[in-house]
């Protein structure tokens, strides 16, 4: 038997990428030339110019998102790099364009340097409406979002915090309607004290949960261990786990 073709629907459907830029003006005349480009833009960017907040009307920027990874925590993958974490940024750019009809675009960096992400980011955000970070490791995720929060205008939102996060909630809140419960009343544990384990624990004491007991390698997170240079546990350790229980 000899083997002439494979097919995989999975690779052919990532065949050339999964998403592409389309125009929303046609171009059929000298003249539609004229108005989307040289000499017509020169007075749409004269107006942005000197009324600089007229940008989110007359530009893509108001619904348009930059994807940003480094690739360093893709899910189930891990630290793949840049390059290998493009199909994963494109297919969540392809998400967010089919189901809430937004435009994203993949940004994918080669550093795992926190001030070179930060500074790059914002060096980009001119372009763009918001920031999405995606799949980059703890803790240094919650320092980029943290100092990105403090230096930009525009939302910055990490998915695999505060999406994660949101989820959990949403389902807690029906879970305490089954069992005709309240927030307050729950004994929640969280499996995983990595970014989205500190969103979901901060979005939870938010909402009202009092009694949350965070668990990761060593154990339960309380506060007689020493995490020695990990921040993140250590004040983990400080917001949750009322009764300051241990064990393994």
């Amino acid at each position: 038997v000899t083997i002439v073709n494979v097919s995989d629907q999975v690779f052919l459907r990532h065949l050339g990428g999964k998403i592409e830029m389309q125009s929303k003006t046609s171009i059929k005349t000298r003249n539609d030339m004229s108005l989307i480009y040289t000499p017509g833009v020169a007075r749409v960017s004269k107006a942005i110019h000197e009324e600089p907040e007229s940008v989110w009307n007359l530009t893509s920027k108001g619904n348009t998102v930059a994807i940003v990874t480094d690739g360093s925590a893709v899910l189930g993958l891990g630290d793949i790099g840049p390059a290998a974490a493009l199909p994963v940024m494109e297919g969540k750019a392809q998400l967010l364009k089919e189901l809430v009809g937004v435009d994203a675009w993949p940004i994918v960096l080669d550093t795992h340097d926190i001030s070179k992400i930060v500074d790059t980011i914002k060096l980009l955000s001119p372009g763009f409406g918001a920031i999405n970070l995606e799949d980059i490791s703890a803790p240094r995720c919650f320092e980029i979002e943290q100092r990105l929060h403090k230096e930009l205008s525009i939302p910055v939102f990490h998915d695999d915090q505060h999406g994660t996060a949101v989820v959990v909630l949403a389902a807690l809140y029906n879970a305490v309607k089954v069992v005709n419960k309240k927030l307050p009343e729950l004994k929640v544990v969280l499996v995983g004290i990595g970014a989205a384990g500190v969103a979901t624990t901060k979005l939870l004491i938010k909402a009202g949960v009092k009694n949350i007991i965070g668990v990761d390698r060593e154990g339960i997170l309380d506060r007689q261990k020493d995490y020695g240079n990990n921040k993140v546990w250590k004040e983990y350790s400080e917001i949750t786990n009322p009764n300051n229980i241990s064990g393994h």
